[in-house]
């Protein structure tokens, strides 16, 4: 009998335990592989408003964000009278969301002998806070800056 329970215990002890080397994956390879497979050109979710956050759809809520965010410079740059003034009927800015939600402005384009860009950009600076608070945009949960390029057209149809 007492080689019976020996027979059982030594077949127990070379079939439970796993005698082959493990292959432990290298941290720095992993960390190359996930690195190359991220698109870095594109984020998981694009700045938004809260009146935009509870659209699902990634496309519409996108465009919500664009409506809005024109609707309130087309706001700021017809109520500025250095813009009234002038008879500019649109303007391409370069616009910054940085990842503490803060908005930079730069003046692409703009018919320089109506209203210089270095007026333009103050004006945007100078009415930054008028603003509703964008959440910024994300890529895998962690908020990152964003710039795109956005046309104003001053001129109403």
């Amino acid at each position: 009998m007492n080689n019976f329970w020996l027979f059982v215990f030594l077949t127990i002890l070379t079939t439970a335990c796993n005698f082959s080397p493990k292959e432990v994956p290298n941290a720095q390879e992993m960390l190359r592989r996930e690195l190359h497979a991220i698109d870095w050109d594109r984020v998981d979710q694009y700045p938004t408003y809260d009146s935009c956050d509870t659209i699902s759809d990634l496309n519409q809520s996108v465009v919500c964000f664009f409506e809005q965010f024109n609707s309130e410079i087309f706001h700021v740059l017809k109520s500025d009278s250095i813009v009234k003034l002038s008879t500019i009927d649109s303007v391409l800015f370069a616009v910054t969301i940085n990842a503490e939600s803060e908005l930079h402005f730069e003046t692409l384009e703009i018919n320089e002998k109506l209203l210089p860009k270095l007026m333009m950009d103050s004006i945007m600076l100078y009415n930054r806070e008028q603003f509703t608070e964008i959440h910024p945009a994300s890529k895998r949960g962690v908020p990152v800056t964003t710039q795109f390029q956005l046309q104003i057209n001053l001129k109403e149809d």
